[in-house]
């Protein structure tokens, strides 16, 4: 909110619409706030971000709401057309009594791993003062509402409601008259409604009509009454109808619901006193079992197995490396454990990056989570073999020599894939929170293998060619073979620098693709490299074919590598303040 005072000719003609009776003010005395209903990847994972940073508490047996002291939030799972910002529903407030402290803190946590992201000002603040009011600053939560954080200790916790309009004198009006609220000035200063601590502000749209809440990330806004058959017939008698007036199917509680829409798009729920949400439907599972027949692969014309067309790791995205020591005896995860899994994999990674390019999120992907517990399938204990002295030499310097660790100096400092090189191998076949696509191309004697993320393209020999000088690669050399319907290859001859988990020149990389199912391509490999392990060890996960509607995309990584320059840029002012410190 850009905190500003209400012009005198504003303040009249809100004086006169005081005079309005309200619908609801007879004897349930009026409708209060209730609940803000957010659209998210992971309603679990949503209730963790809201309890972690805005001090929210879950609520026993509703894994999808929190409270928030004045109301509750409620979370679904389900595809959003965008964020807050823009819509009749801008952006909602959180009050704390140190908000310098609070915005540090936040600050100093990072995008990456919690999914906090700030809002900084022209000139780089993340907080700025309204006279006579308090500081405010925004952030925004990883599904892409807007939040504003402001310093209130009068009313701590969940503080405003923040709207949008063409014409905000007559929304707040139609909000006094239809769901009451006491007018009141904040701090004497800004015009809204009162509904007990929370506030509801009304401000102007910049650019003329906000868009609707419909599937944004703010859906809509809750109020509570006594009785909502009672209230209906009141609403009716001023022109006001109510939608869906029922108790849901999968309501917790007998209490009623009814929609009706507001002013600039708002969508607005009316609840019965005991409303407790409604039960999430489950989630679908993906069994990630080889079926129990063999699946007769197709066979190209010249009567290879056919693997060719557009596969998707997405449903492979947050399965990790190696199985967790405290899910030693799981088999698999259940749905909801998967999808939670995967939502914590994309808020670890995404680094500030708007939703749209999250591939990985439930409302992006067409297929659930994968509910394999880990990739590593041997050793049988799911967890990597001990590393050789060597191996554990290297990855100690590997660690001490990561730029994140230290000041970058120029861009070799810097890893093969910020630098937009190559993900190397296998480490370009795993799944990620985007650019999952793989596309298989065959003709007699070779199969061609693309991967969309820094589009690495491999042409792989399977028939009695002969060998070319024995170089070093990024990928190494790939030689294929068939074995029955599986398609196996061995890469040697790396150089080294591209290295996956400290693998080196000595690494030899076993794959074999295989068809499973008309849908499904099981990929395995296996990781020989004496120096770091000492044994092989072996890993698998699953591709899905997507021909129908993924497509794979131009990577144009150099083109758009903000991140090196920032980096770098950023390392030179690091040096800067540290050789002159401020004052100094």
């Amino acid at each position: 909110m850009m905190w500003k005072r209400i012009n005198p000719v504003m303040l009249a003609a809100l004086a006169l619409l005081t005079a309005v009776p309200t619908i609801l003010l007879a004897a349930e005395g009026g409708a209060q706030t209730h609940h803000v209903h957010l659209a998210a990847s992971n309603a679990s994972e949503a209730v963790k971000w809201y309890v972690r940073h805005l001090e929210c508490k879950s609520i026993e047996e509703r894994p999808e709401a929190i409270n928030c002291g004045a109301l509750e939030i409620e979370f679904v799972v389900r595809a959003t057309l965008g964020g807050s910002p823009g819509t009749g529903i801008d952006h909602i407030g959180f009050s704390f009594a140190d908000l310098n402290a609070k915005m540090a803190a936040l600050e100093a946590v990072g995008v990456r791993g919690s999914g906090v992201r700030l809002q900084r000002f022209e000139d780089g603040a993340t907080l700025r003062q309204a006279p006579g009011l308090f500081e405010y600053g925004f952030i925004f939560d990883p599904w892409g509402t807007r939040i504003e954080l402001v310093e209130d200790p009068e009313t701590l916790g969940f503080h405003h409601i923040h709207l949008h309009s063409a014409d905000p004198d007559a929304a707040i009006a139609w909000y006094h008259r239809v769901v009451g609220g006491e007018r009141a000035k904040l701090k004497g200063q800004l015009d809204g409604l009162l509904f007990g601590t929370v506030w509801l502000f009304v401000e102007n749209h910049p650019e003329g009509g906000p868009a609707s809440t419909y599937q944004r990330s703010i859906d809509h806004l809750g109020f509570v009454v006594a009785d909502l058959d009672v209230t209906a017939v009141r609403m009716a008698g001023k022109g006001v109808d109510l939608q869906e007036l029922r108790a849901p199917a999968n309501g917790r509680s007998s209490a009623k619901r009814a929609f009706l829409s507001g002013p600039d798009g708002v969508s607005i729920a009316i609840v019965e006193r005991g409303w407790a949400g409604v039960v999430p439907e489950k989630l679908l599972a993906v069994d990630n079992r080889i079926p129990r027949e063999p699946y007769p692969t197709p066979r190209t014309p010249w009567g290879e197995p056919d693997l060719q067309g557009i596969w998707t790791g997405n449903a492979a995205h947050g399965i990790p490396l190696e199985r967790p020591v405290e899910a030693t005896q799981n088999k698999t995860l259940t749905p909801e454990e998967a999808a939670a899994r995967r939502e914590r994999g994309t808020l670890g990674s995404i680094w500030g990056y708007e939703r749209e390019w999250r591939d990985t999120t439930l409302d992006y992907a067409k297929l659930a989570p994968s509910r394999q517990v880990a990739m590593v399938i041997e050793p049988s204990n799911g967890r990597l073999p001990a590393m050789t002295a060597k191996g554990e030499e290297l990855a100690a310097a590997a660690l001490a020599a990561r730029a994140y660790r230290r000041l970058a100096e120029g861009p070799e400092d810097l890893s093969t894939y910020v630098r937009c090189i190559t993900r190397g191998l296998p480490g370009l076949m795993m799944p990620g929170i985007y650019n999952n696509g793989l596309q298989i191309i065959q003709s007699p004697g070779y199969v061609a293998i693309t991967k969309e993320m820094i589009h690495e393209t491999r042409i792989i020999p399977t028939g009695e060619h002969p060998r070319g000088p024995d170089l070093k690669q990024w990928l190494g050399n790939s030689r294929g073979r068939w074995e029955g319907d599986t398609l196996v290859v061995e890469v040697t001859g790396f150089n080294g620098r591209a290295s996956y988990r400290g693998t080196g020149e000595n690494l030899k990389l076993t794959e074999r693709y295989r068809r499973v199912g008309p849908g499904t391509l099981e990929y395995e490999f296996t990781v020989d490299d004496p120096t770091i392990w000492e044994t092989p060890w072996t890993a698998t996960f699953k591709f899905e074919k997507d021909d129908s509607q993924y497509e794979l995309v131009e990577y144009a990584c150099h083109e758009g590598n903000y991140g090196m320059t920032n980096i770098l840029s950023g390392a030179r002012a690091r040096e800067k303040q540290i050789k002159e410190p401020a004052g100094t």
